[in-house]
C-alpha cells in the first residue's frame, strides 16, 4: 500500500461538514474528542505468529473473542511493535507473575503495540497489549509488572466477559442508528465511541483488579509499592497532556484506568501487606537497557512534528503551525490549538478524483454552512489549491484544500464567529504548505529513547536540553524519569532522554 492510501486510512475522513471540525478540532483538543479510527475496521493486519507467550492450543468462547478483536486492535494502535530484546524483557516479568497467578493455566498472548499512546489493556482469552508509549513512560521493571498484572486480573476475573455482554447490546442499537442515518459514516463512529466508552470496567473492577495485581507483583518478588508509583506517574503525565492542551485521549491509560488520590492511597495499603518500600526488586537497569533505543512518540506512517513543523516522508509534504499553537498528532487528523483566542487548525487528506476541480470539491456537500461566493482558486508554493469561508454555531472557518501530485490536504483553520485574524491565520498557516526536498526528507529521521548517565555537573535542565522534537522538555523529562519538580538528578545513574540520533 502506497503512503498516501496510508495517510488516508490512518486520517479518516471528514464527510459530515464543516460542524464536526468545531467540535474535533476546537472542543476535542482539550475535551478528547472521540473521532478514532473504526474499530470495525476491515484490513489484512493478521495476529502474530509467533507472540511472546504462545499458546499451542487455544479454544472456548473467550478465546474467540479475543481473536476475532485482534486484528482490529492491531489496526487501531498501528500493528505490533517488532523488538525481539523489549520482547524478551515483557516475556520474563509475564513469565514470573503466571507462576504466581490463582489461574495458572491461562496462557497469555502478549503483543506490544506500535503506538506513542501510553495505554495498557486485556481481552478476553488471555489476550494481552501493551503500547511502546507505555514503555517508554514505566521506570523499571516492577512498575511495568504492575500495569501487566493489573491487566491480568481483569481476564483472571473475567470483567471482559461482563463488558462484553454490554458491549453486544450498545452495537445492536448502534446498527440501528447507522441504518436510520443517511451518513453510515456517523452510525460507524457512533458504534466505535461506544465500544471506547465500554473499554472502561467499572470502579470496583478496577479497584479489585489493583489489589490482584499488586498481591501478585508482592509475590513475584517485585517492589509492590511500584503499583501507586506508577500511578503517580501517570498522574503527572496526564497533567503534563493537559498543560499542552490535548486533555485525555481515549486511546490513553487514564482515559480507562483514571487515577485518583484515592485509588493510590488503596494501592499503597495493598503494598504494605507485604512489609516496607524496599521489600521487592525493582530491576531498573534491566528494564531501562530493554527500552534503550526503543521508537519514541510518531512514527513514519503519521508524520513527525518537529519545533512546530509536521512533516511527512513519504508524502514528501511540510506545513508550520504558529509558534503559541499546542500541537496533536492524531491518528485522524493533525490538530492544533491556541488557548489564548480558541482558534483550531485541523490538517488532514482526502480522495479527490484528479479530473474533478478543488472548487468543485469544496462545493460537493461537506461544508456545512458554506459560502459558495467565497470560493476562490489559488496557488501555494507552486501547489493548485482552493480556498473559501464557511459559517457553522459560533465559528467562522478558512477552508483550503490543496493538490500535491495525486493527493489532495485538507486545513481547515475556525476561530469564534468575527475573529478579525481568521484570514491572516489561515494564509499564514496555508502559505507554509509546500513539499519536502530530497535532502529534507533524508534529514528527518524518527525519535528514540536513549539512555545518558548523569554527570556531577549535570541538571535536570541540562540533560533536558538535549532532548530532541518533544515539546515542555524539563517537564516531559521529569515525567519520563520520575522525577517531582525540583528533584535533582543523581550523578552515575541513568536517565532517559529523547533524541534523534541513529
Amino acid at each position: 500500500m502506497n503512503s498516501l492510501a496510508r495517510f488516508g486510512r490512518r486520517r479518516g475522513r471528514l464527510r459530515n461538514g464543516v460542524r464536526a471540525v468545531a467540535v474535533c478540532a476546537i472542543a476535542g483538543v482539550v475535551a478528547a474528542c472521540q473521532s478514532f479510527t473504526d474499530l470495525g475496521l476491515e484490513t489484512g493486519i493478521r495476529p502474530s505468529d509467533s507472540p511472546i507467550i504462545a499458546q499451542n492450543v487455544r479454544s472456548g468462547r473467550l478465546a474467540r473473542v479475543g481473536e476475532a478483536q485482534h486484528p482490529k486492535i492491531l489496526a487501531t494502535y498501528g500493528g505490533e511493535y517488532a523488538n525481539p530484546k523489549l520482547e524478551r524483557m515483557v516475556a520474563g516479568i509475564v513469565g514470573k507473575l503466571v507462576t504466581v497467578s490463582d489461574n495458572p493455566s491461562q496462557v497469555y498472548q502478549i503483543t506490544i503495540l506500535d503506538s506513542p499512546n501510553v495505554n495498557a489493556f486485556a481481552l478476553p482469552g488471555g489476550y494481552l497489549y501493551i503500547t511502546r508509549g507505555l514503555l517508554a513512560l514505566a521506570s523499571d521493571s516492577a512498575e511495568l509488572a504492575a500495569v501487566i498484572a493489573h491487566e491480568m486480573a481483569h481476564v483472571t476475573a473475567n470483567h471482559g466477559v461482563l463488558r462484553q455482554q454490554k458491549e453486544a447490546e450498545v452495537e445492536l442499537a448502534s446498527r440501528v442508528v447507522s441504518d436510520v442515518l443517511s451518513d453510515k459514516d456517523a452510525g460507524r463512529r457512533a458504534l466505535v465511541r461506544g465500544r471506547l466508552r465500554l473499554a472502561q470496567f467499572s470502579r470496583n473492577q478496577e479497584l479489585q483488579a489493583d489489589a490482584i495485581g499488586i498481591a501478585a507483583i508482592g509475590e513475584a518478588g517485585f517492589d509492590p509499592y511500584a503499583a501507586a508509583d506508577f500511578q503517580e506517574t501517570m498522574s503527572a503525565y496526564t497533567e503534563l497532556r493537559n498543560a499542552a492542551g490535548y486533555g485525555n485521549s481515549g486511546l490513553d491509560f487514564l482515559a480507562t484506568h483514571p487515577s485518583t488520590p484515592q485509588r493510590i492511597d488503596l494501592a499503597v495499603s495493598h503494598a504494605r501487606k507485604f512489609g516496607p518500600r524496599g521489600s521487592g526488586t525493582r530491576e531498573r537497569e534491566a528494564y531501562l537497557a530493554g527500552i534503550d533505543g526503543m521508537l519514541y512518540g510518531d512514527s513514519a506512517e503519521e508524520g513527525y512534528v518537529r519545533d512546530q513543523v509536521y512533516s511527512h516522508v513519504g508524502l514528501g509534504i511540510s506545513f508550520k503551525f504558529p509558534d503559541d499553537f499546542d500541537i496533536d498528532n492524531r491518528a485522524e487528523a493533525v490538530l492544533g490549538a491556541r488557548a489564548s483566542d480558541s482558534a483550531a487548525i485541523r490538517f488532514d487528506g482526502v480522495d479527490v478524483p484528479t479530473r474533478q476541480s478543488l472548487g468543485d470539491y469544496i462545493a460537493s456537500g461537506w461544508v456545512e454552512g458554506l459560502d459558495t461566493a467565497s470560493i476562490r482558486p489559488i496557488t501555494v508554493n507552486g501547489l493548485n489549491g482552493a480556498t473559501a469561508r464557511a459559517t457553522a454555531d459560533q465559528w467562522d472557518f478558512d477552508i483550503t484544500v490543496l493538490r500535491a501530485g495525486k493527493a489532495v490536504y485538507r486545513i481547515l483553520t475556525a476561530m469564534p464567529n468575527g475573529a478579525t485574524s481568521l484570514d491572516s491565520l489561515a494564509a499564514e498557516v496555508r502559505n507554509s504548505f509546500r513539499l519536502l526536498s530530497d535532502a529534507e526528507r533524508s534529514a528527518l529521521r524518527p525519535l528514540k529513547l536513549t539512555l545518558v548517565t548523569a554527570r556531577k555537573q549535570d541538571t535536570v535542565g541540562s540533560l533536558a536540553r538535549r532532548m530532541k522534537g518533544v515539546s515542555r522538555k524539563k517537564q516531559t523529562f521529569e515525567v519520563l524519569n520520575d522525577l517531582r519538580p525540583g528533584q535533582a538528578v543523581e550523578a552515575g545513574r541513568q536517565y532517559k532522554i529523547i533524541t534523534d540520533s541513529i
